[in-house]
């Protein structure tokens, strides 16, 4: 096979993984699958909340707050694309609200974030959400001690 066979049949790999990918999870899923965002640990969070699902994907949630709002966030996941999906558009939604508002969020919110999801795979919406809400439970038990301290 020469250079050129190969590079088309990789291109031709690429384009039915994205089809299939956009198929499954929408534009935006596509997008955010080729351009990862809201992703990763922040070492300097001020709350983390982790989560086992009952599908055995481990979820956590970092958030980062400023006068009470959250102006930095993201998630990690051992799971699959659609916990890593899910987590980061959990993630996105937390920017600049406080934690009243979070936890108004639900999975149905994160779901219509995304637009387009398997429905056997939304689940990992409602883990999204409840491993942020655990977070923000870890924030508002900090402040408490800070004021009792």
């Amino acid at each position: 096979m020469t250079d050129k066979q190969y590079d088309a049949l990789i291109n031709e790999i690429q384009e039915k993984i994205s089809l299939e990918t956009q198929e499954f999870y929408g534009v935006k899923g596509l997008d955010r699958w080729r351009n990862p965002q809201f992703n990763g640990r922040l070492e300097d969070a001020d709350a983390q909340g982790k989560i086992t699902g009952k599908c055995g994907d481990t979820m956590e949630i970092f958030l980062c707050f400023d006068n009470n709002l959250v102006n930095k966030a993201s998630s990690f996941t051992d799971g699959c694309f659609s916990s890593r999906l899910c987590g980061s558009f959990a993630a996105e939604l937390a920017m600049g609200k406080n934690p009243e508002e979070l936890f108004d969020l639900t999975g149905e919110d994160v779901l219509e974030a995304i637009g387009i999801f398997p429905k056997e795979e939304a689940h990992c919406a409602f883990l999204a959400v409840k491993t942020m809400q655990e977070a923000v439970n870890a924030y508002l038990v900090k402040q408490v001690r800070k004021k009792q301290s």
